[in-house]
């Protein structure tokens, strides 16, 4: 795999939750690097409530990490 991840530092709150989001997508991949059987898995777990509860789930640990990276975006300055 890339190295693409340089660090958790983001300027802002929100470019932290787009870094979340994209932690839990890369998650995915590396688990399951096949694109076919990702592409075939979508449409099953994209209408099961429980699978998109989990993923929000993921991404919000993901941002918990962010934020304490960022010193909680400086205490807000």
């Amino acid at each position: 795999m890339e190295k693409w991840l340089r660090s958790l530092k983001t300027k802002t709150p929100q470019e932290g939750f787009e870094l979340a989001i994209t932690l839990a997508q890369k998650g995915v991949q590396y688990t399951q690097p096949s694109e076919k059987i990702r592409k075939k898995l979508r449409p099953k777990y994209s209408q099961n409530a429980k699978s998109l509860i989990s993923a929000s789930q993921v991404i919000a640990i993901n941002f918990q990490t962010i934020a304490a990276a960022n010193n909680y975006w400086e205490r807000q300055r």
